[in-house]
């Protein structure tokens, strides 16, 4: 009888621990789930701020993302995100969740962002696979070269010099690395095409 009662004492602490322990997690998770997220929300603001100055949009930029349908200018089979920057009401600029495919180890993603005259504000690759101390010069963290797209367009340079000087166009490559920066540039100067097809629909939100 005194086995059975030890083992029904054990058996309720057991419990009573596991109880204690769930409600420890789930508490944590409420209290730390709200900072998380705003600073999830923080971190995209800064990445929107360095590729779009701040004084060009008055409105909550993290949550006016719109959907865009899959398209081949964009770089993914699937929807991507895209998000409407405003000011006084008018659309100044749309950042693209756009993708560069071919890169050497894969496909990178990109922020680009357009204003409504079709000038690249400014583009950054947020994640990627590249060799270290090659193709992740694209990275600025590694390099400056991401910064060479700002204040570019399709009238400047001319479309056919939207390559990599090795192919006959105006942005660099690194040595020993001409994939990956061809990648980009072709991605960079497809978004600037798809928001040419698409200016009418994209600055009317």
């Amino acid at each position: 009888m005194e086995l059975i009662a030890s083992i029904k004492r054990n058996a309720i602490g057991l419990g009573i621990f596991a109880v204690l322990t769930a409600g420890l997690i789930a508490t944590t998770h409420q209290v730390t789930e709200s900072t998380i997220q705003a600073n999830i929300i923080q971190a995209q603001i800064d990445a929107f701020n360095e590729i779009l100055p701040k004084s060009r949009y008055d409105n909550d930029l993290p949550n006016s993302a719109i959907e865009l349908a899959a398209d081949p200018l964009l770089g993914s089979p699937d929807p991507i995100k895209a998000f409407v920057a405003k000011k006084d009401g008018e659309v100044t600029a749309i950042i693209f969740e756009t993708v560069a495919p071919g890169g050497y180890n894969g496909n990178l993603d990109l922020l680009v962002s357009i204003d409504r005259n079709g000038v690249v504000t400014g583009s950054r690759v947020i994640s990627h696979k590249e060799t270290p101390g090659l193709g992740d010069k694209v990275d600025l963290k590694k390099s400056s070269w991401i910064l060479s797209f700002a204040e570019k367009s399709l009238a400047n340079p001319t479309l056919e010099n939207w390559r990599v000087k090795k192919d006959g166009g105006q942005f660099d490559q690194f040595t020993g690395a001409t994939i990956t920066p061809r990648a980009v540039v072709r991605a960079v100067k497809n978004t600037l095409i798809y928001f040419d097809k698409n200016k009418a629909e994209l600055l009317s939100h």
